[in-house]
C-alpha cells in the first residue's frame, strides 16, 4: 500500500473510532499505543493526526498531545443547527426514492435493528446504533456531498461529549422518534419525512441547550 493510501487507512480507522464511540470526546490518543497497533510510523501517525485536526475532529493541543475534539455549548448548537436543514433535506430526498428496489432494500436493512425487541443497553450502543441510522438516511438520499457534509456535523462526537447526560428515558424516546422517521421514509412521505426528521432533531437540540454547563469546553473570555 502507498504512503497515501496508509494515511487515508489511518484516518478512516481513527475516524471510525469516533463515530462509534470508540473514542469520546476529550480522550487523548496515544502515539506510542496507535504506533504499535498500526504497525506505523509515528511521522505517518502525526500526518493522520494533522488531517484529522483540520477536518474537525480531533484538536492538537500543545504538553497534550493528540485529543478527541470537545465542544462549546455553542459550537453544539450551531452543527445541530445546520445538521437539521440537511436531514431535513435528506430525508425528504430519501422518501422519494423508496420506489427504488435496491435503496428500499438497503435503508431497511440498515433500520430493521430499530424494530427488534433488544433494547439498547446504554450510552455508548446508543451513540453507535444512533450514528447507523442517521447515516442510513443520507445513503438513502443518494447524494455523496451531502452525505459527506454530514458527516463533518459529527453526531457522535457531539453525543459521546454529553453521554452522561443521556437517561433510559431520554433514550428511549430517541428510539421511538427514530422509529417514526423510518416508518415515514418506507412510506414514501417525504413532507411527513422531513416533518418528523425536523422534529427530533429540534428535541435534540433543547437537549443540548439543557445540560449542563460542565459537559461543555469553556470558552475562552
Amino acid at each position: 500500500m502507498s504512503s497515501t493510501g496508509k494515511l487515508a487507512n489511518i484516518v478512516e480507522r481513527i475516524e471510525t473510532r469516533i463515530d462509534t464511540a470508540r473514542l469520546v470526546s476529550g480522550q487523548r490518543l496515544i502515539e506510542a499505543d496507535l504506533t504499535r497497533e498500526f504497525g506505523i510510523s509515528r511521522s505517518l501517525l502525526r500526518e493522520a493526526f494533522r488531517q484529522l485536526a483540520a477536518e474537525g475532529a480531533i484538536e492538537l493541543v500543545p504538553n497534550r498531545g493528540a485529543v478527541v475534539r470537545r465542544l462549546s455549548r455553542n459550537e453544539a448548537l450551531e452543527l445541530f443547527e445546520i445538521r437539521t436543514e440537511l436531514e431535513g433535506m435528506a430525508a425528504r430526498r430519501a422518501a422519494g426514492r423508496m420506489h427504488e428496489p435496491a435503496v428500499r432494500h438497503s435503508f431497511e436493512t440498515a433500520t430493521q435493528c430499530l424494530f427488534s425487541e433488544a433494547q439498547t443497553s446504554g450510552a455508548q450502543e446508543y451513540i453507535a446504533e444512533n450514528e447507523a441510522f442517521h447515516r442510513a438516511i443520507f445513503i438513502a438520499a443518494g447524494n455523496d456531498t451531502l452525505s459527506d457534509l454530514a458527516r463533518k456535523m459529527r453526531l457522535p462526537l457531539i453525543m459521546s461529549q454529553l453521554s452522561g447526560a443521556l437517561t433510559a428515558g431520554i433514550l428511549a424516546t430517541s428510539l421511538e422518534e427514530h422509529r417514526s422517521i423510518t416508518l415515514a421514509i418506507l412510506s414514501g412521505n417525504a413532507a411527513q419525512a422531513e416533518a418528523a426528521t425536523r422534529e427530533h432533531l429540534v428535541r435534540a437540540t433543547q437537549f443540548v441547550s439543557g445540560v449542563p454547563e460542565s459537559l461543555f469546553r469553556s470558552c475562552p473570555d
